[in-house]
């Protein structure tokens, strides 16, 4: 019998999850989204691909939630993106209210499930889904440092002209401007990168790596990135559905590791088939502590803005 996947939105992000998941074939899809038709078209559309590429998985796509049930995991990419005169505030409690209510219908179908939050300004997003669905931490996984350590050590890659598989690296912090690539960790086949790229250059990657979305967004002009956030997201749903003990760098809540308490943050994580089965700890530099420091509390006053809101609302 094969596994269960529900991707929660069918824009670019949610739609592209949802294909990479079918293709691989080894587990079934349910696609979900508000707009009528969307979330059934793009689904039948996929389903039609699957003799072509040998997939026998099922793909299905709803606006009701019960399509949902008895998922293994659950990919929320639903919320509205920032546009033009929107402030972060009205970003943050826009999809704060999303989130909330996404999470309370997910976890009423699959009360087992595996949450994986990918929906802006994740860290803060995956916190309020996991205050919200009072799953244990371990359940509730925040997808960022999968994406931002890829594109890290793609453009390393780049400047080296070497194969993006022989760049090891990883980007922890929140899923921002303030996020920490550890530059004392990255090798290029086993050699560090400090003795391959002077700190000029080094420095300029590290500064990409933080606007790589903003770079995207840029180009595209009427929208965001999708093609590599949704294969992060599904190398994360293969870690766990396959049970593979991977170490990957995710947004988790953090209690007392890293010296961040009750905060969601990304750091490397033992990914398996129990969601999140260890943090990883890393031991940083002093100057690299410090910019996780500030990266957290840039993610806390977010999430301390949530809780005001909340409290507002009772």
């Amino acid at each position: 019998m094969r596994r269960k996947v529900t991707v929660v939105g069918a824009g670019n992000v949610g739609a592209t999850v949802a294909q990479r998941v079918f293709d691989k074939g080894y587990a079934d899809v349910a696609l979900i989204d508000i707009v009528e038709g969307l979330p059934q078209g793009k689904a039948l559309d996929m389903l039609e691909s699957g003799p072509v590429l040998g997939s026998d998985a099922t793909i299905v796509g709803s606006n009701a939630y019960e399509v949902s049930a008895n998922s293994d995991i659950v990919v929320i990419t639903s919320g509205i993106a920032r546009r033009p005169g929107m402030s972060r505030d009205d970003l943050l409690f826009t999809n704060m209210n999303i989130i909330g209510d996404v999470t309370k219908k997910v976890v009423a179908q699959s009360p087992n499930a595996i949450l994986i939050i990918v929906t802006n300004p994740l860290d803060a997003m995956a916190q309020h889904a996991y205050e919200v669905s009072g799953f244990p931490r371990e359940r509730v996984i925040g997808m960022a440092g999968v994406l931002d350590s890829a594109r890290f050590r793609t453009f390393v890659a780049q400047e080296l002209k070497v194969s993006v598989q022989d760049v090891h690296a990883y980007v922890l912090g929140g899923h921002g401007d303030q996020m920490v690539p550890l530059v004392g960790y990255t090798n290029v086949g086993g050699v560090p990168i400090n003795q391959l790229l002077s700190k000029e250059r080094l420095d300029a990657i590290v500064k990409r790596t933080r606007d790589g979305g903003a770079e995207i967004v840029n180009l595209l002009k009427t929208g965001s990135a999708y093609y590599a956030p949704s294969a992060s997201v599904v190398s994360m749903v293969e870690a766990i559905l396959l049970d593979k003990k991977q170490v990957l760098p995710c947004c988790v809540l953090l209690k007392g590791e890293y010296n961040v308490r009750d905060l969601y943050v990304g750091v490397p994580v033992k990914l398996g088939a129990k969601g999140m089965e260890e943090i990883v700890q890393l031991v940083l530099s002093p100057e690299e502590y410090v910019e996780l420091r500030k990266s957290a509390e840039a993610v806390r006053e977010l999430v301390n803005l949530m809780h005001e809101k909340a409290k507002a609302k009772a």
